[in-house]
């Protein structure tokens, strides 16, 4: 008997764990109403999880953030559950072992886009301490801190093993696809409704333009894991059929900004491909703006004569892209915009704190640029703009780091693509880089690097990018 306790002492505690459970459980559900007490179980499993299989837990988020589902748990706080706490949970576990093990990799921390970022945060970090609203601004904070450990720092080091990128790709993608093929087969039947068409991603992602943008940066990883060498028999089948599930996905998505990140990402590689220095692109980028502000005049009076408004039909909507008379997205988006201008003037430097622009720009409004749709309740999203948020939040410098930060990992990408010795290398880095690049154009018209579901993949990506850049061999000089 001694002997059979002694052999099964984690079963019988695993039992008595439960029965207490279950005991608790039934309590608090018949005399409190309340059955809150299920997470317990999920928080032990997932500090055993974090604990024991630490890069399996990286992917476990991965692989749940595409379910993941908002939730007040109290009067303004909310979370992404399951996935906003485990990443909380991760973030802690993750210091402690640097601090205790000291087993960090410094050559990651050196690198010129993880000094980018830190310097971004610590920046962050003093916008807060000078916001208009404090509180918001430090909530904000620190969850762009448990987004960056996770996904940043810690899959960097963990991507040393390119069969770990694989699998966080994979991880993703799979939750993703599933999400695709659930509002695929809601937009049947639906196709003449525009309104419910932008519904259908709905409750995984709460806007049709993030569901679109989270597609648009998959597909260039997609694309490359069709041909990779680890992708054989079944297994390239599959990378097939996601690839044109997102495909589809990206269609249905009617997301203007995510097709036109796309198209941008594919006439990126022609250059990169045809050997065009990354000096050169910028340099063609500010020719193209320069222009457009020269010229803004003959453009804003040709693309005010545009009326066609969104459509289900793939030329209207198309179309509708440079309407800025009637469509109301649009006029919404440069509300949005002008607000945002007006706010940076009172404080170009420091901002007015960082995730304070929504519950501060409606005064800002002028009543001869409101839309349809537009709102003082501050409630429909923010800036809409990777580069103008971070700008009006935290002043020049802010929007600064952001565009350096983007350049000098886009500049990363495509060094590692032409100095790789191994073509494989080589070939996943382009991807990972074109992927970024499609967030980078997307950025311009939305920002969603303040939400679980794009800051998952883009700073993965962006680790992505780092690590092949740290752990590849390199070409010798006269290779």
């Amino acid at each position: 008997m001694k002997d059979w306790l002694k052999k099964n002492r984690g079963l019988l505690i695993a039992l008595a764990v439960t029965l207490a459970f279950i005991v608790g459980e039934a309590y608090a559900l018949w005399y409190k109403g309340d059955a809150t007490i299920t997470l317990a179980p999920l928080a032990l499993l997932a500090i055993w999880l974090f604990v024991t299989r630490f890069e399996t837990g990286l992917l476990c988020m991965a692989l749940l953030t595409p379910f993941a589902v908002n939730m007040a748990l109290m009067p303004g706080m909310e979370l992404s559950m399951p996935v906003e706490p485990m990443m909380i949970l991760f973030t802690a576990i993750f210091f402690f072992r640097v601090l205790v093990a000291h087993n960090y990799d410094t050559r990651l921390l050196k690198h010129p886009v993880s000094i980018l970022l830190i310097v971004s945060l610590l920046w962050m970090t003093i916008t807060s301490i000078t916001s208009e609203l404090p509180w918001v601004s430090f909530k904000y904070l620190l969850a762009r801190v448990w987004f960056v450990v996770p996904f940043f720092f810690a899959a960097a080091q963990i991507f040393r093993d390119q069969r770990r990128i694989r699998q966080f790709f994979w991880a993703y993608a799979i939750g993703l696809g599933v999400v695709i093929l659930i509002a695929t087969s809601k937009t049947l039947g639906n196709f003449s409704d525009l309104q419910t068409l932008h519904r259908v991603m709905k409750p995984f992602y709460n806007d049709h333009t993030a569901y679109g943008c989270v597609i648009a940066l998959m597909l260039p990883a997609a694309f490359y894991f069709i041909f990779s060498h680890s992708m054989k028999g079944w297994r390239r089948v599959l990378s097939l059929l996601l690839f044109a599930g997102m495909c589809i996905g990206l269609f249905f998505s009617y997301c203007r900004a995510a097709w036109i990140s796309v198209v941008g990402a594919i006439g990126v590689y022609v250059l990169i491909r045809m050997g065009m220095k990354v000096k050169w692109m910028v340099l063609l980028f500010g020719l193209g703006v320069g222009a457009f502000f020269i010229y803004q005049n003959d453009i804003i009076y040709k693309l005010g004569k545009n009326h066609q408004d969104s459509s289900y039909t793939l030329a209207d909507q198309v179309k509708s892209i440079s309407n800025i008379s009637t469509d109301a997205s649009n006029l919404e988006r440069l509300n949005r915009w002008a607000s945002a201008f007006r706010m940076w003037e009172e404080r170009p430097v420091l901002g007015c704190g960082p995730g304070t622009y929504q519950f501060l720009y409606a005064s800002y409004q002028r009543s001869y640029q409101l839309s349809t749709i537009s709102t003082n309740a501050g409630d429909l999203g923010n800036a809409h703009s990777e580069y103008i948020g971070p700008m009006t939040e935290q002043g020049v410098p802010g929007v600064a780091l952001v565009a350096l930060l983007f350049l000098t990992t886009f500049a990363t990408g495509v060094r590692v693509y032409r100095t790789a010795r191994d073509p494989h290398t080589a070939r996943m880095a382009l991807a990972f880089t074109l992927s970024l690049l499609t967030y980078y154009i997307h950025g311009v018209f939305n920002n969603f690097l303040d939400t679980d579901k794009l800051s998952v993949p883009f700073w993965a990506f962006t680790a992505v990018i780092v690590a092949l850049d740290v752990y590849s061999e390199k070409k010798g000089i006269n290779e």
